[in-house]
């Protein structure tokens, strides 16, 4: 489905090995910069950061950076975990961006990197769960630090 504006989605995702879950609320703009303004708005201050372009677009996979720079300057350079997913993987004859050029650029980033086809249905929950345990793990080190307060 494509998205026509900003939309919010809202997906829970259980962490494995606890009983713990986290609700990650996505903010989605399909990288249309007319919504920059709105997107950073809505963000807030974010825990965790989702970047995804099209394998068989360089263009796509070169705007990234760009994102990713404003999503730096909105939360004054705080490094903000997340994942770098490249869609469309089922577009193998159409690829444009070779899995270790993303992967090497997501870890010089300090993102971790999923491909995905959304079409086929393939990999897509990977990055959902990486950000969850990455959130997760957040939220364990603060509760630490504010118990170690106590």
């Amino acid at each position: 489905m494509l998205t026509a504006g900003v939309e919010l989605v809202v997906k829970s995702v259980n962490i494995p090995e606890t009983s713990d879950s986290v609700e990650l609320y996505i903010f989605d703009s399909a990288g249309r910069e007319t919504f920059v303004e709105a997107c950073e708005k809505l963000w807030g201050q974010p825990s965790v950061l989702c970047l995804v372009f099209d394998v068989s677009s360089e263009l796509s996979f070169s705007s990234c950076g760009r994102w990713l720079e404003r999503v730096r300057a909105h939360c004054q350079g705080l490094h903000i975990p997340g994942v770098l997913v490249g869609n469309k993987s089922d577009l193998s004859s159409r690829r444009e961006v070779e899995t270790s050029v993303a992967q090497e650029w997501a870890q010089s980033q300090g993102l971790q990197y999923h491909e995905t086809s959304a079409k086929e249905m393939e990999n897509c929950e990977a990055p959902f769960l990486s950000l969850a345990q990455l959130f997760h793990a957040l939220y364990q080190d603060r509760l630490q630090t504010i118990q170690n307060l106590a």
